[in-house]
């Protein structure tokens, strides 16, 4: 008779508490400061926009071409969301990340798949990781990688030379799959001493857990898109929580060891210095007698960057690789150029400096990122008030001019990487081409985006900045010296039926057949020496 007396109580205070968090969403919206601001028309009364951006590529950048560098648009339930390309408020967002943070929903799911690594940590807790992490990804620990780099590249090369010469083959490959292959091995071996051999088609426990763990928290519903929204919905149990916990499990089982393995070596005389995984490299920091006790991170939190190394390094990479042959498929004058000059090296062992030291490489692989970037626009939140200036003053609705804005605590924002990396004003009419010859001459306007890496926004700034974008960036080149030497590239499939889903970083797919999944099929063929 208890329980039956609860259940209505229960349910009735959570209505109770949603119809309460709708109305104050109402008002909040009403009296919000970016009614001021421009920007497209509501579709629909409960979706907002939602759909549109769903279904529309692009659709932000045809927005801020029509309505200008600032924009606000409604999103679910008529929630606002602001959208700014201006570089003076995106640095001052960036670089006040204790203000701007990542939404508590988004960390949440993060939570999930990562733990408390750095990627999902705020204010002084992720001050404290990224500083004993810092020393793990310089260029010194980077140009010790570079041998695995293309180790790994070299075996991809091999198995598709091996694929496509089999009697039946066409010369057909689905890159992205492979490509996703290669950079799971790399991090496994680089980021912690640990071997997938995915490229020679095993499985192993953790890569089974980890993509299971990343699938069921990623996916969407009705129900996950509910407790987005409404944060009371959270304590009620999640259909696919014990998958997730199991898959959990797991990865902290293997994880702790790997851990334990690293500890041993690093205490030991022997080998403390032989280990150069990003995790050894981590716990050596975090055990410095340069860091105070009190400073260093626990066990829990060294843990935790297990899984953040296997998203932040395993997905980004492989996606814009993937891109990047891609782009190269559709300009075949650019492909031959790279080539010439990536053959002009002579060993197929480059190191880190002989990598970087090559022009068109290193256009090819910032216009890919340029036009490509992994993250299309990461969002966050307002924790507190605060005033957002403007680089130059904008129109509002009213016809007054707007300097700058206020933004009221939990205002969501959005960061938009893709759309200041091919702005009209800054690239020119050809902004969305892929033009690798455009960095022999920057824009003077460039000068402006406040990334942290090449006059883009593809790597953010300011504090959160990626703290591996110069793995990143060492790995991409190493797979293109290897891959564009070995093979000639062309699109199995008409441009136009090549697709992008975004959810947590670009993929492709087919238009044609969306069941299929992520894919990139091309057509490789050896590159004639004779």
């Amino acid at each position: 008779m208890i329980y039956q007396g609860l259940v209505p109580y229960i349910f009735g205070t959570l209505g109770a508490y949603v119809i309460y968090k709708i109305v104050k969403l109402f008002l909040d919206e009403w009296t919000s400061p970016l009614r001021v601001l421009p920007g497209p028309p509501t579709a629909s009364f409960i979706f907002g926009n939602a759909k549109i951006i769903n279904e529309t590529e692009a659709i932000h950048e045809k927005w801020i071409e029509q309505y200008g560098p600032t924009i606000t648009y409604r999103m679910f339930l008529g929630s606002s969301r602001l959208y700014t390309i201006d570089p003076k408020a995106l640095n001052h967002m960036m670089m006040n990340y204790y203000i701007y943070q990542r939404p508590e929903a988004a960390r949440s799911g993060l939570r999930k798949i990562l733990g408390n690594g750095v990627l999902v940590v705020e204010e002084d807790k992720h001050k404290q990781q990224r500083r004993i992490m810092n020393p793990a990804f310089g260029a010194a620990q980077i140009r010790e990688l570079t041998e695995v780099f293309i180790e790994k590249s070299i075996e991809l090369r091999d198995a598709w030379t091996s694929e496509i010469s089999q009697p039946e083959a066409n010369g057909d490959v689905e890159v992205l799959s492979w490509l996703s292959k290669m950079t799971l091995d790399v991090i496994g071996q680089a980021g912690f001493n640990y071997r997938f051999d995915a490229l020679a088609g095993k499985t192993s426990e953790l890569s089974e857990a980890f993509s299971t763990i990343f699938e069921s928290a990623t996916s969407l519903s009705l129900f996950a898109i509910a407790r987005y929204l409404i944060p009371a919905l959270r304590i009620l149990p999640d259909p696919k929580a014990q998958t997730i916990k199991a898959s959990r499990e797991t990865m902290d089982r293997i994880g702790n060891e790997l851990l334990s393995e690293s500890k041993a070596d690093i205490s030991s005389q022997k080998t403390s210095w032989t280990r150069r995984d990003l995790l050894s490299l981590l716990l050596r920091a975090n055990v410095s007698t340069d860091l105070p006790p009190s400073q260093r991170m626990s066990d829990e939190d060294v843990l935790a960057q297990v899984p953040t190394f296997l998203v932040a390094g395993h997905e980004t990479t492989s996606t814009a690789t993937t891109w990047a042959l891609f782009a190269l498929s559709q300009n075949l004058q650019a492909q031959a150029k790279l080539r010439g000059e990536l053959l002009s090296v002579g060993t197929d062992n480059p190191t880190m400096d002989e990598l970087n030291a090559l022009p068109y490489l290193d256009a090819v692989v910032r216009e890919t990122l340029r036009v490509y970037p992994p993250v299309e626009g990461p969002s966050r939140v307002a924790v507190q008030d605060d005033f957002l200036p403007f680089s130059k003053p904008i129109m509002g609705r009213n016809g007054k001019m707007v300097n700058g804005i206020w933004i009221k605590k939990g205002q969501s924002i959005i960061l938009p990487i893709k759309t200041i990396n091919r702005d009209k004003s800054i690239w020119g009419e050809d902004a969305k081409e892929f033009r690798p010859d455009r960095w022999e001459k920057i824009p003077e306007g460039a000068a402006s985006i406040p990334g942290i890496w090449g006059n883009l926004m593809t790597f953010i700034g300011g504090p959160r900045a990626c703290i591996g974008y110069r793995f990143s960036l060492v790995e991409m080149k190493a797979l293109l010296f290897t891959l564009v030497r070995a093979f000639e590239f062309e699109l199995a499939v008409p441009a136009g039926d090549i697709g992008t889903k975004s959810f947590l970083v670009q993929r492709p797919f087919l238009k044609s057949n969306p069941k299929a999944g992520n894919q990139m099929p091309l057509i490789l063929k050896p590159v004639n020496l004779a």
